[in-house]
C-alpha cells in the first residue's frame, strides 16, 4: 500500500489515530478507506463534548458510491471536530492524513492505544 504514514496507529475499520502525547488523539480515515469510497461528498461528525466508547459508531462518511459508518478507535470525550469538512468534504480524498482529520478526543482509557495496529500490520490487513 502506498503512502501509509509510519508513526500513526490504525484500526481494522480504517481509521487512523495520531497520539498527540498530551492525553489526546487526532482521528481520521485512511487513504485506503477513501480510495474504496471514491469521491467523498458528506461527512457527519459528533458534537464537541460527546463521549465516545471504543468501537461505537460516531459518524458517517458518504461518497458518490456509498455511505459508511465511522467507528471510534478509542474511548474519550470529543474536544474538537474538523468543521472545514462541512464545506469541503472532498478534503478526505485529497489529504486524508492532514487537513482532513475528523476529530480530536481526550482519552478516557489511554491503555486502548496499546491494542491498535501499526502501519505494517494495517497494510497487511488491507492486502488480505
Amino acid at each position: 500500500m502506498s503512502n501509509l504514514p509510519q508513526g500513526l496507529s490504525y484500526v481494522s475499520s480504517h481509521e487512523w489515530i495520531r497520539n498527540e502525547g498530551d492525553g489526546t488523539v487526532t482521528i481520521g480515515v485512511t487513504g485506503f478507506a477513501q480510495e474504496q469510497l471514491g469521491d467523498v461528498v458528506f461527512v457527519e461528525l459528533p458534537d464537541v463534548g460527546t463521549e465516545l466508547v471504543s468501537e461505537d459508531e460516531f459518524g458517517v462518511i458518504e461518497s458518490v458510491k456509498a455511505a459508511s459508518d465511522l467507528f471510534a478507535p478509542v474511548s474519550g470525550e470529543v474536544i474538537a471536530v474538523n468543521e472545514q469538512l462541512d464545506d469541503d468534504p472532498e478534503l478526505v480524498n485529497s489529504d486524508p492524513y492532514g487537513d482532513a482529520w475528523l476529530l480530536q478526543i481526550r482519552l478516557s482509557h489511554p491503555e486502548e492505544l496499546e491494542h491498535l495496529l501499526d502501519a505494517d500490520a494495517y497494510s497487511q490487513l488491507c492486502e488480505e
